[in-house]
């Protein structure tokens, strides 16, 4: 990542900072022991207060990526890898998986303003660009869940160029922002109308369940999801 190469400078200094550095590391150019450049020299690269640099590098201190050593410096900290309950897994893998054949039909991609709302989400200017898509994904031609994503361009900077009838946002997400932490919550609820006609829903009074999702990637939120399911085909299973 180039600091003056930013997709959108009104990103918090110390947020772009913190994203350089784990893309460093991520990428391998940095490994577990070595020194990153000096406070001042962050300071100097981006063109901020040192102060700001501190932030970052304190934060990220917080998040056990990297260790401050008094009077010698900042290393790559050992990385530690956490598991959760509940696996973050391709639908597309999980329909194949049952052996069936998964397809996806792509009814959005675009760029928008974050507003007030998703803009406290994700941490930003309610006038940052956020992408946005709406993808069906189908289970031997019957639909089983309609994601409708949010996504910070600041970690996945190529998501408009993608395919997504060749791979899922998922899959392509998983691969260039990798995954730092997840909260999500699982409700049912009645869908709009515009999710039940995607979901090709004919009973009235079918619920659907609603998986909430948020991902965190290089320190900042990456991606705001809602994952309608129609609760007659679909169920959530875990074991631990």
């Amino acid at each position: 990542m180039n600091p003056s190469n930013d997709s959108d400078k009104r990103v918090p200094a110390f947020q772009r900072i913190k994203a350089h550095v784990l893309g460093k590391i991520h990428a391998g150019h940095w490994k577990e022991g070595d020194a990153i450049p000096a406070e001042e020299a962050l300071a100097r690269e981006f063109g901020v207060s040192r102060m700001t640099v501190n932030r970052a590098i304190r934060e990220l201190s917080d998040e056990q990526i990297v260790e401050r050593v008094q009077g010698s410096g900042t290393y790559v900290a050992q990385q530690k890898y956490h598991a959760t309950l509940v696996e973050i897994r391709n639908i597309a893998d999980e329909i194949a998986a049952r052996g069936h054949v998964h397809r996806s039909e792509l009814h959005r991609l675009e760029r928008l303003k974050a507003g007030d709302v998703l803009g406290r989400k994700f941490g930003l200017p309610a006038d940052h660009t956020l992408y946005h898509s709406v993808v069906v994904h189908f289970e031997n031609d019957q639909p089983i869940q309609v994601e409708d994503r949010f996504v910070n361009p600041v970690v996945a900077p190529d998501y408009l160029q993608q395919d997504f009838s060749t791979q899922t946002p998922n899959a392509y997400l998983m691969r260039v922002a990798p995954l730092q932490a997840v909260h999500f919550v699982i409700e049912a609820c009645s869908p709009p109308a515009n999710i039940r006609e995607m979901l090709r829903m004919t009973l009235l009074q079918e619920p659907c369940l609603l998986l909430h999702r948020q991902t965190q990637s290089m320190g900042q939120v990456a991606s705001i999801a809602d994952m309608w399911h129609p609760a007659t085909r679909y169920r959530f299973t875990g074991s631990f």
